[in-house]
Formats: C-alpha cells, structure tokens, sequence
C-alpha cells in the first residue's frame, strides 16, 4: 500500500509541476492581455477626445455665425441712422446698435474660449497619439517575448505531461479515479501531508489515531473534512532521533 501512495505523491507532484506551467503561461498571456486593454483605453480616450475637439469646432463655426450676423446688423443700423428722422427711431436704432455690440463681444469671447479648448484637446491628441504609438511598440515586442516563452513552457509541458501518463497508467484504476476526482474537486490538490496533526489541505487538526493510521501507511487515509488523500511526512527532527 506503501507504494500506491508513493505513486499518488508522485502524481500530485506532476500534476502540481502542471498547474505552474500553465500559471507562467497565463500570467505572460495576461501581460500581453493588459498592454491590448491600455491601449483599447487610450485609443478609446483618443477617440472622445477628438469627437470633442469636432463638437467644440462645430460651436465655434455657429458662434462665429452668430458673430458676423451680429456684425452685419451693427452695420446695417448704423447707417439707417443717417436715414431716420424721428428721435423715437433714432433711439431705437441706438438701442438696437447697442444690443448687437454686446452681442458681438459675448460671441468673440465665446470664439476665444473655444479656441483655447481646442488648442488644449489638440495637445492632448498629440500626447495620447504618442502613447498609442509607444504602447503599441511594446505590445509588439511583449507579444514576441510570450509567444517564445510560451513555445518553451510548452516543450517542458509535454515532457512533464508525458510523465504524469506513465505514471497514472502503473497506478491503480480506482485510486487514480478517486485521485482524479479529488483534484478537479479541490483546485489541484488531491494529495496532502499532515504536518503536526494538522492537513496541510484544509488546515484542520486530524484525530489522533487517524495521524497514527496515516504514518504506518497501511491504507489509503482521506481526511474528514476535506476527503483529500493524506500522508505522513517525516519531519528532520525524527528523522535524526531515529
């Protein structure tokens, strides 16, 4: 029995060599991920930016309408002034002069400030256009980096994985399908040590005899609250006293 569970030992350490190599892979893949998101995120802000610098260029194009009109009446009633004859008319064309004056200075204040904003937003462009383009450089280098890394994990992958065959082919039917089950169950650990009485699975202390049960070795040992498959690991104190 010894043995079958060394065999299981044995499988989880493969199996667990596994899991990290596929952990490397996807942490390089989500490196590559993250610089595609920042640059999604930049060029996302790009595009509102210069959809406002569009909006803002729009406003000024209708205020500087709105300022030529505005122009066109101060001219138009100035020289209705010379025609009118009546103070009432005379009076109205002042207030009507004056009016299209005041007009004429809100709009070119208008004009000022969204020439400035777009100046702003211009400067802004030009920045993130510039990140875009260096993100996009590290990406492209990022993602020649994690495709050899990766082709390298892989190749040490399949030599691992063709191990953990062999091994899971000269283990037991039935223990290898418990096993099997425990490690989709408990995200990869299927076979743990106790340590001072303790499962190093779920970290919950073992009754006595059953710690007593797991060192001798004669059968295969689940712990009770998470059913993995326990084994003793002589700590170096005992194996010096003995």
């Amino acid at each position: 029995m010894k043995e079958e569970i060394n065999k299981l030992i044995n499988l989880q350490a493969i199996d667990s060599e596994i899991a990290g190599l596929d952990d490397t892979i996807a942490k390089h893949q989500a490196t590559v991920t993250a610089r595609e998101q920042t640059i999604a995120e930049q060029q996302e802000t790009l595009a509102n930016t210069r959809n406002k610098i569009e909006l803002l260029n729009q406003k000024q194009l209708e205020t500087k309408a709105e300022h030529d009109d505005a122009g066109a009446r101060v001219k138009e009633r100035q020289n209705k002034m010379m025609l009118v004859q009546t103070s009432r008319e005379h009076q109205a064309l002042l207030k009507e002069i004056e009016e299209n004056k005041r007009l004429l200075k809100e709009t070119e204040d208008r004009i000022l400030q969204f020439l400035e904003q777009i100046e702003q937003l211009e400067k802004e462009v030009t920045t993130l256009e510039n990140q875009c383009i260096g993100e996009q450089q590290l990406l492209a280098e990022d993602t020649n980096t994690v495709e050899k890394e990766i082709k390298r994990i892989e190749v040490s992958k399949k030599t691992v994985v063709n191990q953990r065959e062999k091994q899971a082919a000269d283990l037991q039917a039935n223990y290898l399908k418990r096993y099997n089950k425990l490690l989709d169950k408990r995200a990869g650990l299927a076979v743990v040590p106790i340590n001072d009485g303790v499962c190093q699975g779920c970290y919950i202390a073992l009754p006595p005899q059953q710690v007593n049960d797991v060192r001798k070795g004669d059968k295969i040992n689940l712990c009770p609250t998470c059913q993995r498959i326990l084994y003793y690991q002589e700590q170096e104190d005992e194996a010096v006293t003995e």
